[in-house]
């Protein structure tokens, strides 16, 4: 339906508007023409546009995204963790040895990130003095003039002395050098020394906090009983609130085999996921696991596998003079990951949803 305010003539069509007649413009209300097809295609191509459309806002949007909500993804949090377990070993360097968490688990303060040793190379009982530099380009020779002395043997153990090691005359040596001697001799190891850790125990105590929401929890079950935690282990199914872990099964649920993995060491990650809907209650938010693999050695043969690094236990001799036991340690670094989401009712995200839902289902239509 149309309506006009005033009959024109062609000439005073032609005519410009004055001030007045372009400020009343602004004031009328203008109707939509509407144009009824009696086609069946167009008009079932019409509904079942119109049908998902709904489907989108009302499944999708609102049901699935929770459109609804206001969420809150800066989850603050704090983790702690503690492992228990005792290994035996008896090895040629230091004999028989007991080791407990203290000895294995690097740091010891129980932080986010910990590594927990699973085989090692010992080379005992090093002090300062000359000896032979192993096999490295740096430290090979075959004369005194290739020991320039005072220079560092680029990756290789000390400085050398000015003297070139050699078995004959002819034949290529090793420069002396000022080091902790014996020098660690190189090797990889057959099997894990400590391939028991695979039974220790991690517990790992995570508190997170939405602080949009003012709402905290944590990862342990909120029971008065004090033998709990030592008697439960983790379930994903039966018991997801106990946040104890057989180290063991962090490495199978990572899809690995946990002998292989200790031989050289590795790096998995482990992943705190909160899904919280404040909606729902307090009961509805609850931690979710993941474990994953990361260093590369998983997927090639690298030349660098596995994770080790290198730490010294000094002391001092009967005559007072200082010596080291030097460990070359591998093991499986541990990266605890959290991540957080919560959700709560709010009109505004819900209006501006519902407006676009409004809005699409007008450009059907067209």
């Amino acid at each position: 339906m149309q309506c006009c305010r005033t009959s024109r003539t062609p000439a005073a069509e032609m005519a410009p508007l004055s001030w007045k007649d372009a400020l009343l413009s602004a004031l009328d209300y203008k109707t939509e023409k509407y144009v009824i097809a009696k086609d069946k295609k167009v008009g079932l191509l019409y509904r079942l546009i119109q049908l998902f459309l709904i489907g989108y806002i009302i499944g999708w949007v609102f049901l699935t995204k929770k459109g609804y909500q206001e969420t809150e993804e800066s989850v603050e949090s704090s983790v702690i963790t503690k492992v228990k377990g005792v290994v035996f070993t008896n090895t040629t360097a230091s004999g028989p040895r007991l080791w407990g968490p203290e000895d294995y688990v690097i740091p010891h303060q129980g932080e986010g990130v910990l590594f927990i040793t699973t085989n090692f190379i010992e080379t005992p009982n090093q002090k300062l003095g000359y000896c032979a530099e192993v096999e490295v380009p740096d430290g090979r020779c075959t004369e005194n003039g290739d020991c320039a002395e005072g220079k560092t043997v680029v990756a290789g153990n000390g400085v050398k002395s000015g003297r070139c090691l050699r078995k004959e005359h002819n034949s290529t040596g090793t420069c002396e050098i000022y080091a902790w001697c014996p020098i660690e001799r190189s090797h990889r190891p057959c099997v894990p020394l400590l391939g028991k850790t695979e039974n220790f125990t991690i517990f790992i105590k995570n508190f997170i906090r939405f602080p949009k929401f003012g709402f905290s929890k944590s990862n342990v079950l909120e029971t008065p009983k004090d033998t709990y935690l030592k008697r439960c282990s983790y379930d994903e199914v039966t018991d997801p609130y106990c946040p104890i872990f057989r180290f063991g099964d962090v490495v199978r649920r990572a899809g690995h085999d946990f002998q292989d993995m200790a031989l050289l060491g590795g790096s998995i990650e482990v992943l705190i996921e909160w899904y919280c809907d404040l909606d729902r209650g307090y009961s509805a938010c609850h931690p979710r696991y993941s474990f994953t693999r990361l260093d590369s050695s998983a997927a090639a043969n690298v030349v660098s596998a596995g994770y080790n690094f290198r730490y010294a236990h000094y002391f001092k001799s009967a005559s007072g003079q200082v010596h080291r036991t030097l460990y070359k340690v591998y093991g499986i670094r541990l990266d605890i990951l959290v991540y957080g989401k919560a959700g709560k009712f709010n009109i505004i995200p819900t209006v501006i949803n519902l407006g676009s839902g409004f809005a699409l289902m007008g450009a059907v239509s067209i």
